[in-house]
């Protein structure tokens, strides 16, 4: 499984991929209001020198089919690892299955985003998505089991022999990664703030500190016994 960052912070990202477990980068327009990226393509073409091969997504800003193609045209311009993110629907519940057809025939590698069911991504693979984002905190804010989704799709994807990937997002807790990996999700996009707690825990602390502890003794010990020999010595 792969972890990609929710996040537009560079100095965040940075860190984190110095650590070895970054493999890319999920963006949407309002992360990057939050992280104070105001200028969405200097921002964006920053952030894909950082990462260099690895994928940034960004999202598209439009309700139109013809200018989510432009934009996703134009974003996909910008560097080799931009991954264009486009709804399953737009906010009048109208298909973006044209667009995601459209862009991914032109060779752009497409992110759907905000996929709460099986049938959408099952549709949004047909249509040419690289990547389908299944939004595990919405699904269950509905009052269904996220994990079910993310297990019957990657089952379907497996069963057909589809080359696109699960990213589960919307994470609310570091509960909802460790069910989205149980599940079979290819990428979980992960809140920064979530991975100090999954690496760190209070018992491994105190572990490390006990070992600190018997090597100082131990070290003590020694140098007690080396000295005692070189004075009888």
């Amino acid at each position: 499984m792969q972890i990609f960052l929710d996040s537009a912070k560079y100095d965040e990202i940075e860190n984190w991929l110095t650590q070895g477990v970054v493999d890319g980068v999920t963006t949407n327009p309002s992360i990057m209001l939050k992280d104070s990226v105001y200028d969405c393509e200097a921002g964006a073409r920053r952030l894909c020198r950082l990462l260099g091969s690895r994928p940034l997504s960004v999202e598209v800003t439009s309700n139109n089919p013809r200018e989510m193609l432009e934009q996703g045209r134009t974003f996909a311009g910008w560097a080799e690892n931009v991954v264009v993110k486009i709804p399953i629907v737009n906010e009048r519940g109208e298909s973006c299955l044209g667009v995601i057809h459209g862009l991914s025939g032109e060779g752009i590698a497409v992110n759907t985003t905000a996929i709460l069911s099986f049938n959408q991504a099952i549709l949004a693979v047909k249509a040419g998505a690289a990547y389908v984002s299944i939004f595990a905190g919405r699904i269950a804010d509905e009052g269904n089991d996220a994990a079910v989704v993310i297990r019957n799709v990657r089952q379907w994807l497996d069963q057909w022999s589809y080359a696109a990937k699960i990213i589960v997002g919307s994470i609310r807790a570091v509960i909802d990664i460790q069910q989205a990996a149980l599940a079979g999700a290819h990428i979980v996009t992960i809140p920064p703030q979530f991975l100090p707690k999954m690496v760190d825990h209070k018992y491994t602390r105190d572990t490390v500190r006990q070992f600190n502890e018997d090597a100082r003794k131990a070290q003590a010990q020694i140098a007690h016994v080396q000295a005692a020999a070189a004075v009888h010595g």
